[in-house]
């Protein structure tokens, strides 16, 4: 196992551990301590742990490199995961809503909700620090490693300690002014929904558009080409075509070379532009180059 693959795991099986463990304090204190919001907040926690189960799968598939059906390697998966954890905050955000404006509409009718419990904010604090904690230490190795499956993962930790901060705004609102101020409670729901939403589909565009195999920005393939040209002997580069593969990138490319160069020359030009481009970009990306003679050769 990598020291890549071996960070990426540990940090998400710790995460895995510590949502579990949240989920069933948050559930308690919800139902015990009578808050709405702390019952969607151990939803949300709840959440967090199955993105955290399809993340720490995909991880450790997209590691297993090249093979006969896969020529460019797994690298995708972990792309496939971003997309499902985006995917499961959305469902989160939307069932969060529903929850929230179903007691909203049961007190304005005239229902009563009871009143949450100090136990139940004193869990919403202890999930906030212990949440926040843990999106810090996933951030930063999803960031060191190039793992945009860990950063959104990561997300999943912030989202539930914001969920959190609202549950304990709610909560404490509710038991210090009581009556129709009860409302803060699912209101305050509503609110994380919404936020939830939001970081869910700016998570999912970036890896749909890698699905679907996007080009990368015009400032890459523009830093790329100056690269590639750059190189002794490349008199033209054109028909450059890029993807990414999870933190990998593709480049396909064609150079035109003087038409006298024999093919070892050419050989050792390709081969520099491709360190050069290694160098840029890391030692996994994938480069393919195609060399062609200047028009002169006609």
């Amino acid at each position: 196992m990598s020291c890549r693959q071996t960070e990426l795991s540990r940090v998400t099986i710790w995460g895995a551990v510590i949502n579990m463990a949240l989920s069933a304090l948050k559930l308690v204190a919800g139902i015990f301590g009578r808050s709405s919001a702390m019952i969607a907040d151990a939803v949300h926690s709840l959440s967090d742990l199955v993105s955290d189960l399809i993340v720490l799968v995909m991880i450790n598939i997209s590691a297993r490199g090249r093979d006969n059906g896969h020529d460019y390697g797994h690298g995708k998966f972990e792309t496939l995961a971003t997309f499902f954890a985006s995917l499961l905050l959305i469902g989160v955000a939307i069932k969060l809503m529903q929850h929230g404006i179903t007691d909203i509409r049961s007190v304005l009718s005239g229902g009563n909700l009871e009143a949450p419990s100090g136990f139940a904010a004193a869990i919403a604090l202890l999930s906030v620090a212990v949440k926040e904690i843990l999106y810090q230490w996933t951030i930063r190795v999803g960031r060191r490693f190039s793992c945009e499956t860990l950063a959104a993962n990561a997300w999943h930790h912030r989202t539930d300690a914001l969920s959190s901060v609202g549950a304990l705004i709610g909560i404490g609102g509710a038991i210090l002014l009581g009556g129709k101020w009860i409302l803060l409670d699912p209101l305050v729901s509503c609110i994380i929904s919404v936020v939830i939403f939001v970081v869910a589909v700016k998570m999912s565009i970036p890896a749909l558009l890698e699905l679907t195999d996007a080009s990368l920005p015009d400032e890459i393939e523009n830093e790329i080409t100056r690269i590639i040209s750059a190189v002794e002997g490349v008199s033209d580069v054109h028909d450059l075509k890029t993807r990414r593969l999870g933190p990998q990138i593709i480049i396909d490319v064609h150079i035109v070379v003087a038409p006298e160069m024999t093919v070892a020359k050419s050989h050792d030009v390709t081969i520099e532009a491709e360190e050069k481009i290694r160098e840029k970009f890391g030692l996994e990306t994938q480069i393919s180059i195609h060399v062609e003679p200047s028009v002169d050769a006609k």
